[in-house]
């Protein structure tokens, strides 16, 4: 593997466990890991210039639906809120193939990494009949992007003609999840120091997943040593749906199936009452915020702050390109401070806090200590500011700060992950973007024709 040296870089903010920012420093990089934080550092591998770079963390994203970068942008469903946009949606993902799949996380995967971020999770829920590749294409176009992968062999139990959301087509039986999550787990789950790809199983949510399904998916998780996922607390509609079906709110049907501990993360848990949060402390089952996606479906706030001081893990994430319609975590950095300061500056994280959560929370919402901070010993995962523009003049006083309070406009000088460069100036090093941008386009035109969206 390479070694690299990034030289006087005039910022590293490391997000570590003491908040180190350095000053003028260099970091050494050998065999994918962070060796060495000092002056005057050798080597004979390829050298960055710092002088004038703010080095951070690679940021995590803790919850996407990356098929879903094929749907952006649909003026039918731009005024929706959650249940009405799901069932308009379910109507086109359905149509989706293996192409669609492996296109769409190549084109959401490049927007994540040209804005720092090095780990992904991707809740893939929606399986049909052409869905015997979908994982074998996810982790194929994050392998040729260079990133971090953690997928999910989701799932969904519970159609319409059950009370549920999504059509007969994109439901399977509970044996049939069953028995691929277990051959995705044994097929593409790395649990070793530096992995680049993890299984999570991960059923959609309480209302498109049966009670039998939940729990039958945590008891295998738990045989396998994976992680368990499913939106929570997303919505009222979500809560008067589960209070109607089954008579309790939607946190306590989780505790009932299993559905709790260090190894859960729910995405959104937006309406949680004080008890509820005190349940999430107690048990450490983490949330993925989405305040972009939050907003735009007009779900709620998340109480970011209160589940900080709970020592709830909480992690950052830009959700389904749907409900973004982008991948851009650091856009999502500085929406997340903005949002939760113009609710209540008193209650509002700080914008230091908000670059910890998209990165050592991040580590930790999926059970990693190997990425999430600049230290000797974690993962070559970085990536780099260039603040020699006029963009940037007069921002140094808090480098920590920077991409919350002032944000960061355009893309990264550098994304590295594992000491290997995979974006310079903006530009993917892994990729042809204009040949991928030309065969993305047609698989994006034909799923379109498919769907009856496009003529």
């Amino acid at each position: 593997m390479p070694t690299l040296l990034i030289k006087n870089a005039s910022f590293i903010v490391s997000c570590d466990a003491h908040d180190t920012i350095y000053r003028d420093t260099d970091i050494l990089i050998e065999n994918g890991e962070i060796r060495e934080i000092g002056k005057d550092l050798r080597s004979e591998g390829e050298t960055l210039d710092g002088r004038g770079k703010i080095v951070y963390p690679g940021l995590i994203n803790t919850h996407h639906h990356l098929y879903q970068t094929f749907s952006r942008n649909n003026p039918a469903v731009q005024n929706m809120e959650l249940f009405d946009w799901l069932i308009n949606l379910y109507e086109v993902w359905k149509h989706m193939d293996e192409d669609v799949v492996y296109y769409a996380a190549l084109v959401g995967l490049a927007d994540l990494v040209r804005h720092g971020a090095t780990t992904v999770f991707d809740h893939h829920y929606v399986f049909n009949e052409n869905s015997e590749r979908f994982m074998d294409a996810l982790f194929a176009a994050a392998k040729r992007i260079g990133v971090r992968l953690h997928a999910s062999r989701g799932s969904m139990s519970r159609s319409k003609k059950d009370g549920g959301l999504p059509p007969d087509s994109v439901v399977q039986s509970t044996e049939k999840i069953l028995q691929d999550s277990e051959a995705a787990v044994a097929q593409f789950h790395d649990p070793s120091r530096f992995s680049y790809r993890q299984v999570v199983l991960a059923p959609c949510s309480p209302f498109s997943v049966t009670p039998d399904l939940m729990r039958e998916s945590a008891r295998l998780a738990r045989k396998l040593g994976v992680r368990l996922h499913t939106h929570l607390a997303e919505t009222y509609d979500e809560s008067d749906y589960v209070m109607e079906k089954e008579n309790m709110r939607p946190l306590a049907y989780m505790e009932t199936l299993e559905w709790t501990g260090e190894d859960v993360w729910y995405a959104h848990g937006i309406h949680l009452n004080d008890e509820e949060l005190q349940v999430l402390s107690r048990t450490k089952t983490g949330v993925a915020h989405c305040p972009v996606s939050n907003m735009k479906l007009a779900s709620g706030i998340c109480r970011v702050k209160e589940m900080l001081e709970l020592d709830i893990p909480v992690g950052l994430a830009v959700d389904g390109s749907s409900s973004n319609d982008g991948s851009n975590l650091l856009a999502e950095i500085r929406q997340a401070y903005l949002l939760h300061r113009l609710q209540s500056s008193e209650r509002a994280p700080s914008a230091y806090e908000v670059l910890k959560i998209a990165t050592v929370g991040g580590a930790r919402i999926l059970g990693r200590d190997d990425i999430g901070a600049i230290s000797p010993g974690m993962a070559a995962d970085l990536f780099l500011i260039d603040t020699n523009t006029l963009d940037y003049v007069g921002t140094d006083l808090d480098p920590g700060a920077l991409p919350g309070a002032v944000g960061i406009s355009g893309h990264t000088a550098y994304t590295i992950v594992g000491g290997n460069i995979i974006a310079r100036a903006g530009e993917l090093v892994t990729i042809d973007e204009e040949r991928l941008t030309v065969e993305a386009r047609d698989v994006w035109q034909r799923y379109m024709q498919r769907a009856g969206v496009m003529a």
